[in-house]
C-alpha cells in the first residue's frame, strides 16, 4: 500500500512553512489538501504558498481550475490519486498539506461520496425547483429534517452542498451523514497535526488577515463579487463573501475586516472539531514547543521504517 504523509491543522498556524521544511529533509513532494487553492484567479485569500515556496518543493493541486467551472471533492480525489502516483514513482514521500478537513478524509479513505452516475441529472430536479421557489434557508431546513448531523456541518448559505446531500438522501435513501462513515484506508498514512493555544492562534489570523489587506485582498474580493452572477463555489470561500456588503454600499470596511477575522476563528475551530472527530491524528504544536519539527521527524521515521 502506497504511503501518504499528511499536515493539518487550523488556519494560520503555519501548515505550509512548516510542510516545506519538512519535506526538503524527508524527499517529499506536496499536494494541496485544500478546496480553494486550485482556483487560478484567487491567490491571497486562498493563503497559497507563494511562488518562491513553490520553487523549493513542488506543489500539486494549486492554480489547476477556473472559479467558473465546476469543482467537488470527487474531482479533487480523481487529481489527487494521479499526484500520489506521480509523486510515488519519483521515488518521493507524497505529502498532503492543507486544512479542509472532508478533502483530506476523502483522498486518504474511501469514502462513499453519494455521487450520482454519470447518466444522471447531478441534482434531483425536485430540490432544484425546491431552491428557486422556497430559497437557500428553507432547502436547508428541509436537509435539517433529513438528516441533522449532515446539516450541522453544512453552512445554510451553501446551496450547492444542500442540494448534494438531499440528492444522495433521495437517491440512496440512507442519510448522508452515515454514507460518510463508511470508509477504509486508500493509503498506509499518517497525520500530522498542528495546534497550539487558542489565544495565539486568533491572533495569527487576525494578523493574517491584516497582511492579506496589504497584499490586496479586496481587490480579489471586488473581482468575485463582480463576477457572481454565476453561483460558483469560490463566492462561499471565507475572505470574499465577508466584503460584499462593503462593495453593495451596506457596511463599513472596518465593520467587514472584523466580520472577516471573526468568521476566520470560527472556521479554525470547526476545522480543529473535524480533525479530532473524524480522522487519527497525532497532534504537535508548532508554535510553543521549540523541539516540534525533531518530535514530528522521529515519529515520520518510525512510520516510513514500519
Amino acid at each position: 500500500m502506497q504511503k501518504v504523509l499528511a499536515i493539518v491543522g487550523p488556519t494560520a498556524i503555519g501548515k505550509t512553512t512548516l510542510a516545506i521544511e519538512l519535506a526538503t529533509k524527508i524527499n517529499a513532494e506536496i499536494i494541496s489538501g485544500d478546496s480553494m487553492q486550485v482556483y487560478k484567479e484567487v491567490a491571497i485569500g486562498t493563503a497559497k504558498a507563494t511562488k518562491a515556496e513553490q520553487e523549493l518543493v513542488t506543489h500539486y493541486l494549486v492554480d489547476t481550475q477556473s472559479i467558473f467551472k465546476p469543482y467537488s471533492v470527487a474531482d479533487f480525489v480523481t487529481q489527487a490519486e494521479k499526484a500520489v502516483d506521480a509523486i510515488t514513482a519519483k521515488k518521493k514521500i507524497p505529502m498532503l498539506v492543507g486544512g479542509t478537513g472532508f478533502y483530506v478524509n476523502a483522498l486518504l479513505n474511501e469514502m462513499k461520496l453519494g455521487e450520482p452516475k454519470k447518466k444522471q441529472k447531478a441534482v434531483v430536479p425536485e430540490w432544484e425547483n425546491y431552491l428557486a421557489e422556497n430559497g437557500k434557508k428553507k432547502l436547508w431546513v428541509e436537509l435539517n429534517n433529513r438528516d441533522p448531523v449532515a446539516a450541522r456541518k453544512i453552512p445554510p448559505n451553501n446551496s450547492r452542498r444542500v442540494l448534494r446531500a438531499l440528492t444522495v438522501i433521495t437517491r440512496t435513501g440512507q442519510k448522508f451523514s452515515e454514507q460518510q462513515k463508511e470508509i477504509n484506508p486508500r493509503y498506509d498514512y499518517l497525520i500530522i497535526g498542528l495546534n497550539s493555544d487558542r489565544a495565539e492562534i486568533y491572533r495569527r489570523i487576525d494578523q493574517r488577515v491584516d497582511q492579506m489587506l496589504d497584499q490586496g485582498l479586496l481587490d480579489e474580493a471586488k473581482y468575485v463579487y463582480q463576477n457572481r452572477a454565476q453561483e460558483y463555489t469560490i463566492l462561499q470561500a471565507i475572505g470574499y463573501k465577508e466584503f460584499f456588503p462593503y462593495f453593495a454600499k451596506e457596511d463599513s470596511l472596518a465593520s467587514c475586516v472584523k466580520n472577516l477575522k471573526t468568521a476566520s476563528r470560527r472556521y479554525a475551530k470547526r476545522q480543529l472539531t473535524y480533525f479530532h472527530h473524524q480522522l487519527p491524528v497525532y497532534w504537535f504544536d508548532p508554535l510553543r514547543d521549540p523541539e516540534c519539527m525533531k518530535k514530528i521527524l522521529m515519529k515520520v521515521g518510525e512510520w516510513l521504517n514500519e
